[in-house]
């Protein structure tokens, strides 16, 4: 590949999981298309839609003009309206066809890469008629074609690749989130220390110390006295940052001491994507 040595580990993570996708889907029936996965409203072949839709429009390619029906639960705004025509106007698609355009897409997006030799502060094409730094647009589809490569493992039951490359993208992503949760979304008192404690296929343990104007950072030093310690293993963390679980649901896999009611509180707002 020619790409930026800045962006290759997320050229890496996406041909890993986009791979990692495409064996776990070509050998299914049609019947395994209509599964639910935990992704909110969507089903394998919804998922899949998503991945091959998203990646499309890296390529430049037009959207499709199609009209959504009206009774979609889970379309809330106008991100989640955007996000859905690419997969809507594959609902019908056969087992064949979806795998097809599926291969064909990422022969396309591989080519692509190898030939990218753009900066990775080229303004490119994002959701919604707005722009995007290349590196930002990269890192984010090696981040969300993991997350969805997880959705179909899960409805597929055939987990794996908690630990890939792109486990260590979604972790990242994660990760810078998490100050604006304990700070501004949890409301955190000022000087204090959130500390979060992740065990399983990838282990870390992070502090998100909010300072004396009520702003969050995070690092990897230990604190002597946090106001709250959350304890999880990795899959249950993803899951609940990423929308697929509610925090009761897991209630037994999280261990929090410290201030309960700042935890709830944490927990309330650990969501981070859209």
């Amino acid at each position: 590949m020619t790409v930026h040595p800045s962006l290759q580990n997320y050229a890496d993570a996406w041909t890993h999981s986009v791979e990692a996708i495409a064996a776990l889907v070509q050998p299914l029936p049609e019947s395994e298309w209509n599964r639910r996965t935990p992704c909110p409203g969507w089903s394998v072949r919804d998922v899949v839609s998503h991945v091959i839709g998203m990646e499309c429009e890296m390529l430049g390619d037009p959207r499709p003009i199609h009209t959504l029906p009206r009774d979609l639960y889970h379309v809330t705004d106008e991100l989640s309206r955007y996000m859905e025509m690419q997969v809507d106007v594959r609902r019908h698609h056969t087992s064949p066809e979806m795998t097809a355009e599926l291969e064909y897409t990422i022969i396309r997006r591989n080519r692509q890469l190898r030939n990218e030799n753009r900066a990775p502060d080229t303004m490119v094409r994002a959701p919604l008629g707005k722009e995007q730094t290349l590196e930002v647009a990269m890192q984010r589809r090696a981040f969300d074609i993991w997350v969805h490569e997880q959705d179909l493992r899960t409805a597929l039951g055939r987990p794996g690749n908690l630990d890939s490359p792109g486990a260590h993208v979604a972790r990242d992503t994660l990760l810078a989130a998490l100050p604006k949760v304990v700070a501004k979304d949890a409301g955190a008192p000022r000087n204090s220390a959130v500390v979060l404690d992740v065990h399983g296929p990838l282990e870390f343990m992070r502090t998100v110390r909010v300072d004396a104007d009520g702003r969050g950072t995070i690092d990897g030093a230990p604190s002597l006295g946090p106001a709250v310690s959350l304890t999880l293993d990795w899959e249950t963390y993803f899951r609940l940052a990423c929308g697929r679980v509610r925090p009761a649901a897991v209630a037994d896999q999280v261990k929090t001491d410290g201030d309960q009611k700042l935890a709830d509180a944490i927990l309330r707002a650990f969501v981070v994507t859209k």
